[in-house]
């Protein structure tokens, strides 16, 4: 317990967390101000079937969701490059070698290291969530939109499952970085190739559905059924079942913790 409580209070202060999360919340914000600005009405173009009207992301109780649904959708991303940043500076500034010197378990430290990077994770989400409300209220001021929907409770408690749900995927593409790093001994190394992998299996999906809808950001999407909130889209026919997605998630993050522990475990520590 020490060594998490302690591990909070050391990310809390990184500039990782600052940055990672700073830029989920701002990029989130400029978004929701951008279309209050505009006054955009429902999406054009040709074709039946129906449109998005990116008005609602400025329209309670709406927003709850839609500024739910693009944390979730791109917050397993920022959470895989937060996990990695943090994994692999373990090793470049010799924080691992420093603790094993004292006497701390190898396995146990980082173990508790990731439950710390779970723990800032959450609360980072959650404080970009508010973060979004407080833009999309100022939004809908903006766009001349009425607040008559901002209190309602059914929508705020709704929002619980996919909530739950959707913080399980993006932990697990964090443990996904956290092992990546811990195998490259690198930051720039986890993050780029948790990077190349999450853009990579995006761009896979159109010539191998049925291999990578078995990746982490796939199953995170399926898991809330993402398809179908942010953009009006449908589900695709390869997605995985909500809560078998969920279940491939913790099969996912289990791995992925025990390649980087058996890793660190074994590994020659120098430097």
């Amino acid at each position: 317990m020490k060594l998490f409580l302690s591990g909070v209070r050391k990310l809390r202060r990184r500039a990782a967390t600052i940055v990672t999360f700073g830029l989920l919340g701002g990029l989130l914000t400029l978004i929701i101000i951008a279309v209050a600005t505009t006054r955009g009405g429902p999406g054009g173009g040709g074709g039946g079937g129906p449109r998005f009207d990116p008005m609602l992301l400025v329209t309670f109780p709406a927003a709850y969701e839609l500024v739910l649904s693009f944390i979730l959708q791109i917050g397993g991303l920022f959470a895989l490059i937060f996990g990695a940043a943090i994994a692999g500076s373990e090793w470049s500034w010799g924080t691992l070698k420093s603790a094993v010197a004292r006497g701390e378990s190898r396995s146990w430290y980082m173990l508790s290291l990731f439950a710390a990077i779970a723990v800032v994770t959450t609360i980072g989400l959650l404080v970009t969530f508010l973060i979004g409300v407080a833009a999309a209220v100022i939004g809908a001021s903006i766009a001349g939109i009425p607040l008559d929907g901002l209190g309602d409770l059914d929508a705020i408690t709704a929002l619980g499952d996919p909530l739950v749900r959707g913080l399980i995927g993006i932990i697990t593409q964090g443990a996904l970085g956290f092992a990546i790093a811990t195998l490259a001994r690198s930051q720039l190394a986890g993050i780029g190739a948790g990077i190349g992998l999450y853009l990579g299996g995006a761009f896979a999906t159109i010539f191998l559905p049925d291999v990578v809808r078995y990746l982490p950001a796939q199953l995170a999407s399926a898991a809330v059924g993402a398809s179908t909130r942010f953009g009006g889209g449908q589900p695709t026919v390869s997605a995985v079942a909500p809560d078998v997605a969920v279940v491939l998630l913790i099969v996912w993050l289990v791995g992925s913790l025990v390649v980087a522990l058996g890793y660190t475990q074994r590994a020659e520590i120098t430097g």
